[in-house]
């Protein structure tokens, strides 16, 4: 492997990672502060990348914008999504056990998988990324990669150093951090509890939905896309630590410099790569990488 191509697999492997990021960061955030184990967080990556293919039309109709626009919109409709579901459905399960949990957040895959179907149909779609980002850049020889990955690894970075600072330099994170330590010690002190774990589920809903709609120009956009993002996305909160969203980074990255790689070097193998890094860690360390906050 010469250094262009070696520096190619590690753009690749970057990418990968804060996509995963992107999506995981929501499920660790619903996961670990709330308490409600969520198998539908994947169709939000779903509903995410079938907004960029049917919103483009609408917005460029209505707004006159091409695919920044179409994100703009979107995101504003995911956060109106998960307000209302938080508050329909998920507020019921707080208190129930994790299978009734379990069972509930799959009858809402079903839900969104046949709404999908009726709506916008079973065909496999792709969406054109922006002219702006349409070209290349030159990595020596006759080796180029793609601006549009640039700008989604851009983008992630971007919302992962958001996260941070919120979590750690608003007071927004710090009721967040305490009421997934001790819900009724929050509300004692007089914090809206109810509307602050809205606004976290909100949150996580945005965040998948956006990665579904920034990854839809470089994967075909097709039924049943969330189920396979869901589980490694479960896996990278179970390796990083549940309710760790620093974790959650970290575990992404591993995760994509291990598929990438392993693709390249093992193909053979490159399926079982990812969960045997998963068994390794957590032999060592049960509870993940890192601690909730």
């Amino acid at each position: 492997m010469d250094f262009a191509t070696f520096l190619i697999q590690c753009l690749n492997a970057l990418q990968y990672g804060l996509l995963l990021f992107l999506v995981a960061s929501g499920l660790t955030l619903i996961f670990g502060i709330m308490g409600v184990i969520n198998l539908a967080h994947g169709s939000f990556y779903m509903i995410g990348a079938y907004m960029a293919y049917a919103l483009a039309p609408a917005v460029a109709a209505t707004f006159g914008g091409g695919f920044f626009a179409t994100l703009a919109v979107g995101l504003v409709l995911a956060v109106v999504l998960g307000y209302v579901l938080e508050w329909a459905f998920f507020s019921y399960l707080y208190q129930r056990d994790h299978l009734q949990q379990v069972l509930m957040t799959y009858g809402l895959i079903l839900v969104f998988e046949e709404i999908r179907s009726l709506v916008i149909g079973d065909d496999v779609h792709s969406v054109t990324a922006p002219p702006l980002l349409s070209g290349s850049v030159p990595l020596g020889g006759l080796m180029t990669y793609p601006v549009y990955r640039l700008f989604m690894s851009g983008v992630c970075l971007l919302l992962a150093f958001g996260m941070y600072l919120v979590f750690t330099r608003t007071r927004l994170g710090m009721m967040i951090r305490a009421g997934s330590t001790n819900r009724e010690m929050v509300q004692s002190l007089g914090i809206d509890i109810t509307f602050l774990y809205r606004v976290v589920f909100a949150a996580g809903v945005a965040l998948a939905v956006l990665a579904g709609m920034v990854a839809a120009p470089v994967s075909s956009v097709y039924p049943g896309m969330g189920n396979l993002v869901l589980i490694i996305c479960f896996v990278v909160v179970v390796i990083g630590g549940i309710g760790s969203v620093r974790g959650a980074l970290v575990a992404a990255l591993l995760i994509g410099v291990v598929d990438t790689f392993g693709k390249v070097v093992v193909p053979q193998f490159a399926g079982v790569l990812v969960y045997l890094l998963m068994a390794a860690i957590l032999l060592a360390k049960p509870d993940g990488l890192f601690k909730a906050g």
